[in-house]
């Protein structure tokens, strides 16, 4: 890269701290809206052009992808742990389990991006990785939860969220609400599957998958 972190230092003057937070904060949103509609690959110099600043300056605000993918959904790793918080709040462990698997669906057919950061191992974003970690525990408690109250099929295991993630990640849509509406039908249909009641009438499942979250990535990407 020609372009250089230490290029243009004159932004700090005093004069030019109001021009350089209305630059971070149009990064920020520009990297939101490509990192939404096509996931963590987009090129930095891609986010500066479309910024409207240069490489070097985006570089100053964030000198890794990774501060600038933590910076932009640190709301929405909140909103996630939250999602899984309000299902263990239910008393219903069902309803608690089918609401978690519905919206965390629905962020993800909606934002490419956030599905993406979510499952990348950050490890040098050590709030990002306990946010991760606390949400993947409280799905597991959520698991147990339901199956203990006869309500979700017994042979379901709490890594099986990535296949259902991988069939979501699959959506295609035209636009963000013909994708919603898409992930609602088809997490409708698995969760059916899940039910407790209608487990064995196909004979046993196949052994789970070794499957680890990652690997939606993969599955996204046809590599």
């Amino acid at each position: 890269m020609s372009e250089r972190p230490g290029d243009g230092s004159g932004e700090v003057a005093a004069g030019l701290r109001a021009d350089a937070l209305q630059n971070r904060n149009r990064i920020v949103e520009v990297a939101r809206e490509l990192f939404a509609a096509r996931g963590l690959d987009v090129p930095m110099a891609a986010i500066a052009r479309r910024a409207g600043v240069g490489v070097a300056t985006l570089y100053r605000r964030f000198p890794t992808k990774e501060s600038l993918v933590t910076e932009v959904f640190t709301d929405q790793f909140a909103a996630c742990v939250a999602v899984v918080d309000q299902a263990l709040a239910d008393e219903d462990a069902w309803r608690g389990f089918c609401a978690c698997v519905e919206k965390v669906c629905a962020m993800q057919a909606v934002d490419r991006g956030f599905s993406a950061a979510f499952l990348t191992a950050f490890p040098n974003a050590l709030e990002v990785d306990h946010e991760h970690g606390r949400a993947l525990r409280g799905f597991a408690e959520l698991t147990r939860r339901a199956q203990r109250d006869g309500r979700l099929r017994a042979d379901f295991v709490p890594e099986d969220l990535t296949l259902l993630l991988m069939a979501n990640g699959g959506i295609v849509a035209e636009s963000r609400q013909a994708a919603l509406a898409a992930s609602r039908r088809l997490v409708a249909y698995l969760l059916d599957a899940l039910r407790a009641d209608g487990a064995g009438r196909a004979g046993p499942l196949p052994p789970p998958a070794p499957l680890r979250l990652h690997d939606v990535l993969r599955s996204g990407s046809g590599g």
